[in-house]
């Protein structure tokens, strides 16, 4: 009778610390900060933020468009405002950087391929990519695989495989699924579990999460406490991606 108690005890255990690693808040999203401004880069919106081919570097918008008016100014060659490497004139050029990169098994390099190859709909190589940039803990890459298994894309379709690669992006810090995650488990009915997925989320400064847990907290499925702690900390984590350059940077992009 011992073996099957210990067995369950053991199973129980992994759970729990399994959870604890889940649910542990994450100290910055996925994409981290801009390693120009050393500003935390933004996450609802990925027009402001761009990933040099050359380099692998995400870079906000503010340090591109700063990078951009220097050189219009001094009439100089287009660079990358990182590693100072030729801008691309062409998609094929951009491309063969990219593929440079994934030579090197630099797992940016190699998600970002992927993302190329699945807009051309070769989910195959797209897979291929995104599993080995996964291997290497890259966390668009697990949120990337976590679609090819819920759409049967380049692989059979897997519910326990796209959860495994969701849990893996949560980790890392990717909030889209962390909201994901949430959803599933408010699917099941399993609103506890939800809500503090959608709360690690709403810390980070993800739009979508607060605004789920603001319909549960409508529904009273989420605590006064709770809510107004992940409203103010939501509000922070957003405060903390803005600066004037960017706001220049944004208004130039609004009126081009």
């Amino acid at each position: 009778d011992h073996s099957p108690n210990h067995e369950q005890l053991c199973k129980e255990r992994a759970a729990e610390l399994r959870d604890e690693i889940l649910f542990r808040q994450n100290e910055s999203s996925h994409v981290g900060d801009c390693p120009i401004c050393c500003l935390p880069l933004p996450i609802n919106d990925s027009k402001k933020i761009a990933m040099m081919p050359c380099c692998s570097k995400i870079i906000c918008e503010g340090c591109e468009y700063a990078n951009k008016l220097r050189q219009f100014k001094e009439n100089s060659q287009r660079t990358c405002p990182f590693c100072r490497h030729p801008t691309p004139k062409t998609e094929e050029e951009k491309n063969k950087n990219l593929m440079k990169r994934v030579e090197k098994n630099d797992p940016v390099g190699m998600s970002q391929m992927g993302l190329t190859r699945e807009h051309e709909g070769d989910y195959d190589s797209a897979f291929g990519l995104w599993t080995k940039a996964a291997e290497l803990g890259d966390a668009i890459a697990h949120f990337s695989l976590s679609t090819s298994y819920r759409k049967g894309e380049g692989v059979e379709a897997d519910h326990k495989k796209e959860i495994y690669h969701l849990e893996k992006a949560a980790i890392a810090g990717h909030p889209g699924a962390r909201s994901n995650l949430g959803c599933y488990e408010a699917i099941n009915l399993r609103n506890d579990r939800a809500v503090k997925h959608w709360i690690i989320g709403a810390n980070l400064g993800h739009d979508k999460s607060i605004q789920i847990l603001t319909r549960f907290y409508k529904d009273g499925l989420v605590r006064k406490e709770e809510f107004a702690a992940a409203l103010r900390a939501h509000q922070a984590a957003v405060d903390a991606t803005k600066s004037p350059q960017r706001e220049v940077a944004a208004e130039f992009c609004d009126l081009s």
